[in-house]
């Protein structure tokens, strides 16, 4: 029996080597540019694209079941769509679950959002892997037609992550509170009507289930812009500071970062608390250094030890740039390590309640092994208070 002929593929993702994938494109049509890396994650792929901490990257799926549970207003990170688009095994399939209130094609098409289905996304997580994460190009165009020359030579145009400042381009326009806690069965999100402790939130590029998990551990949270000075952070006169996750270089969005952290370090005994971004921030106002991973670490399975109890948490990450442990100067201790690949994950003062974290200990893929580390953080200025 005669098999019928395959159809014209629809979208095409060509690597900056030449290397090419064609496929079923659905979402939005046209074409992007940006840095691929792979996300070994087996739920969230709503909350991946919303991740702030994304942008410039297209994430390719490991797990093949995307679309399967829809999309709902209540699990966007922040308003819209972040990363520049995704890739997955099968084409994304139609939701069947409860909480629905979109297909995930509806929904990255009306937020502008390219994606690539039937691509042989173990051939290319281990090209990832082994060749360092590609500058690619991502097309689609429903009549199939591609100008390959053009779409290699966009790939290998491409500037990269290294040395671009990308908070600047997602964090917030201007400050605002935050009071909503975490999502609670059966009453869903409920506000902070008791705050014990004031907190400032530099945003970075913060998901949205950061702030919940500083109110439900009790604090009042301002968020100001990336760009805040330590005066503008003083003139709330908070109890701490937390430093959110973000994406791109560190070392660039350092340059003004760091400033405002150290002052705030010299003139105060504040506890301060980072995530991702907000841990390289610190590292650096400290006296550490960052390098650049071959292909980072995105996922939700992701073992890391903390040094000073021997325990093992199972966490979520999403970072391509790493703090070097061995650039850590003396009265900065090590307090997390990777169990994958030994990787810094976690660091704080010796003698300050000033620490941070590399993974995301809000996230909650199944395991919440870190939430601790915000009520760590409560109980550091609620001890501080008492001393004062």
């Amino acid at each position: 029996m005669a098999q019928n002929a395959p159809s014209k593929p629809t979208a095409c993702l060509a690597l900056a080597d030449g290397t090419l994938f064609y496929g079923t494109g659905f979402g939005a049509t046209g074409q992007t540019v940006a840095e691929l890396c792979f996300n070994t994650a087996m739920t969230g792929y709503q909350e991946i694209m919303t991740d702030p901490s994304y942008a410039g990257q297209i994430v390719t799926f490991t797990f093949p079941h995307i679309g399967n549970v829809g999309v709902n207003p209540e699990d966007d990170e922040t308003a819209d769509p972040v990363a520049e688009g995704m890739v997955v095994k099968w084409d994304a399939t139609e939701p069947s679950n409860w909480r629905s209130a979109e297909e995930l094609t509806t929904w990255l098409a009306r937020r502008g959002r390219i994606a690539i289905g039937g691509v042989d996304t173990r051939r290319l997580t281990r090209a990832i892997r082994q060749q360092g994460a590609p500058h690619v190009a991502l097309a689609h165009d429903p009549q199939g037609n591609f100008d390959i020359e053009a779409l290699i030579a966009a790939a290998r145009g491409f500037a990269g992550l290294e040395g671009m400042d990308l908070a600047k381009d997602v964090t917030c326009a201007q400050s605002y509170r935050w009071d909503e806690m975490r999502w609670a069965w059966p009453d869903g999100y409920q506000r902070q009507e008791a705050p014990a402790h004031k907190v400032v939130a530099i945003d970075y590029g913060a998901k949205r289930n950061i702030l919940r998990c500083l109110a439900s551990a009790g604090c009042d949270v301002t968020v100001l812009p990336a760009t805040a000075t330590a005066a503008d952070v003083l003139a709330h006169d908070p109890d701490g500071v937390f430093l959110s996750n973000g994406p791109g270089d560190p070392a660039a969005t350092g340059e003004y970062a760091v400033p405002m952290i150290k002052e705030v370090l010299a003139t105060t005994k504040l506890p301060v608390f980072g995530i991702c971004l907000g841990h390289q921030m610190l590292a650096l106002a400290l006296g550490g250094q960052t390098v650049k991973m071959n292909h980072g670490h995105h996922g939700a399975n992701h073992p890391v030890k903390d040094l000073e109890t021997g325990k093992v948490e199972i966490t979520s990450m999403n970072h391509g740039f790493a703090v070097d442990a061995q650039s850590l100067p003396d009265g900065v201790v090590e307090t997390h390590r990777s169990l994958f690949d030994g990787s810094n994950c976690g660091i704080r003062m010796a003698d300050r309640p000033v620490y941070s974290v590399q993974y995301h200990p809000e996230a909650s893929p199944g395991p919440q092994d870190s939430f601790y580390l915000f009520e760590r953080f409560s109980a550091a200025m609620a001890d501080q208070k008492a001393r004062a």
